[in-house]
């Protein structure tokens, strides 16, 4: 044996005669072995408990009931089998060795007020900043106290005037050490730029693709346009004269990471590997993928925007894992409007929490071999790479985007897609963060809680009368439903609580235009009829039962029901 190479003679030999011979060693019991078909057969108990199958349904029936199919249309299979990883059509890993670069995002505003953000994120922990400038900034006062040469700039210029916006930076700087790290941000090869770049040893271009993501578009949508942009990327550096290693070397991407982990991991992956192959179509050796994943914007909510803080880690977490050069994780209360300092600290520190307590940075590619992501990472890049032909012929996505937006828009709306706080759990009694600023909805982002958020904005006045048949323990299931739904629409609720029959519906019952019936199967048929008609004759316009329709009620609530139409029936009785 050695100890810093060198020679230490002695020691003890392995005990060879104790290993066991190589394949014979059993790693679970019998009882512990199952085969495709006994998970088949238990799943299929759960969901023929559930309804969601019959007892004459072949139990192999469980793979369809239970696969679902993303917004682009790729099947993701309940369970990840070997079976999976045949006739992939990609390959490529994340390469990123420890630390992701923790980049913190400050928007325009007075020099003074930018300039004490940065300040504050690069003493807090964070590695960059991403800073929106043009060509008349102000750089001393902007950048004043950042020491250049540790902490990269990240350049986001106005695209028209991005490339002045590059050189006021480097006019600036002058003679100043910059990070290598650092980026000026021009949106499309410039050479110009490039030979400015090479000479100051800075980067000098960001593809960015989380626009298209703002206004709703799918992974494989995103993706598709970021490599469609590199391809015009590579075509006017290769006609400028650079080689395409060394175009390849001063471009940065960016893409949008949302609390989709899986698909957000694939997404970056998937990426990864439609940057090296389009390389080698300009048969060049892959320079590998310089990558900044940011936090979804769509994702976050006005309201209970502390669940921002959920939504933003998940989607972290994916970026790490996915081999994410830099990440960006947006404030809690972006949405509100600008930051606050807690919003600043708990972004960043997200990142810190990740890479030093829960190590994800340990590892290149933790879903590396993973059967479910291995297969996910494959599909996307098909789908994005079918895209990019199609943009590279001219096509113009903006129809299917649209189309893309309005069906998350409607499982939203069905609650098929639960956006806690909003669509699920609201809270109407919380008071909302002040913030200055506009949000993100004036830059152009399309939230997915938008139409919810709406509603909330514009609250009724008069309440729902939650007409609960029975006792608590009988009626909380289908009281706390409704209760929970109409508070998605902004909608407040008068609760009867226990009930023993009509009159004590009555007694609780205030003139509400709307009622609701909540209780079990059996009170409805006993005397749901006869407490419609009374609330009726009470002055209740529209009676509602929360649970399947009935004869005596004008509307109804379950799961799967259109949310926003129901409300939007609801508050119309109630104006």
């Amino acid at each position: 044996m050695s100890i810093e190479g060198t020679a230490v003679e002695g020691g003890l030999d392995e005990p060879t005669e104790l290993e066991p011979e190589q394949g014979s060693l059993e790693l679970a019991q019998a009882e512990d072995r199952h085969t495709r078909a006994d998970w088949e057969r238990e799943t299929a108990k759960v969901l023929r408990k559930a309804r969601r199958m019959t007892d004459e349904d072949d139990d192999a029936l469980v793979w369809s009931k239970l696969t679902r199919t993303t917004l682009d249309g790729i099947p993701v299979a309940p369970l990840g089998t070997p079976d999976l990883l045949e006739d992939l059509q990609t390959v490529g890993r994340p390469t990123r060795a420890g630390d992701w670069d923790v980049r913190a995002h400050v928007a325009a505003g007075p020099a003074k007020e930018v300039n004490e953000e940065i300040l504050g994120d690069l003493e807090g922990g964070v590695t960059s900043t991403w800073v929106e400038a043009g060509p008349g900034t102000d750089f001393e006062a902007l950048l004043e106290g950042v020491l250049l040469d540790l902490a990269p700039v990240v350049l986001q210029p106005p695209p028209d005037d991005a490339a002045a916006t590059a050189r006021a930076f480097l006019a600036w700087a002058g003679d100043l050490e910059l990070h290598p790290g650092t980026n000026l941000g021009v949106p499309a090869f410039d050479a110009d730029v490039a030979a400015a770049a090479r000479a100051a040893g800075v980067l000098g271009f960001v593809l960015d693709a989380t626009a298209v993501h703002d206004r709703g578009a799918s992974d494989a949508q995103e993706v598709g346009t970021a490599m469609a942009a590199a391809a015009g990327y590579l075509r006017a550096a290769t006609d400028a004269g650079p080689a395409v290693a060394e175009a390849a070397a001063l471009v940065e991407f960016r893409l949008a990471v949302t609390d989709d982990q899986f698909a957000s991991i694939a997404k970056l992956r998937a990426a990864r590997r439609l940057w090296a192959r389009l390389q080698e179509h300009c048969d060049a050796e892959p320079v590998p993928m310089r990558l900044h994943a940011v936090t979804s914007r769509p994702m976050m909510t006005r309201y209970d925007p502390w669940v921002n803080m959920l939504r933003t880690t998940v989607a972290a977490f994916a970026a790490g894992v996915g081999g994410a050069d830099a990440v960006t994780v947006l404030p809690f209360d972006s949405a509100l409007g600008r930051p606050d300092a807690l919003g600043r600290r708990n972004a960043r520190n997200t990142s810190a929490l990740l890479i030093s307590e829960a190590h994800v940075a340990r590892v290149a590619d933790p879903a590396g071999g993973s059967y479910a992501v291995e297969k996910l990472t494959d599909d996307l890049a098909v789908a994005a790479w079918e895209i990019l032909g199609r943009l590279d012929d001219g096509a113009d996505l903006t129809a299917e985007i649209e189309a893309v937006a309005r069906e998350r828009e409607e499982q939203v709306a069905t609650r098929r897609r639960p956006l806690t706080g909003v669509t699920e759990f609201p809270n109407l009694a919380e008071t909302l963060p002040e913030r200055s600023g506009a949000g993100l909805a004036a830059a152009g982002v399309r939230s997915y809680a938008a139409s919810f958020e709406a509603l909330r904005d514009d609250p009724p006045a008069a309440h729902v009368f939650l007409a609960t048949l029975g006792p608590v323990s009988a009626h909380t299931a289908r009281a706390t439903f409704a209760a929970n739904l109409f508070a998605a629409g902004g909608v407040a609720t008068d609760p009867a609580g226990a009930t023993d029959g009509v009159e004590a519906l009555l007694a609780a019952y205030a003139g509400q235009p709307v009622v609701c019936l909540a209780g079990t199967d059996a009170a409805y048929a006993e005397w749901g009829a006869a407490a419609a008609a009374a609330l009726r004759e009470a002055g209740a316009t529209r009676v509602v039962v929360a649970g399947r329709p009935v004869d005596h009620a004008d509307d109804s609530c379950a799961t799967g029901v259109d949310a926003l139409d129901f409300l939007s029936r609801t508050r119309e009785a109630l104006s």
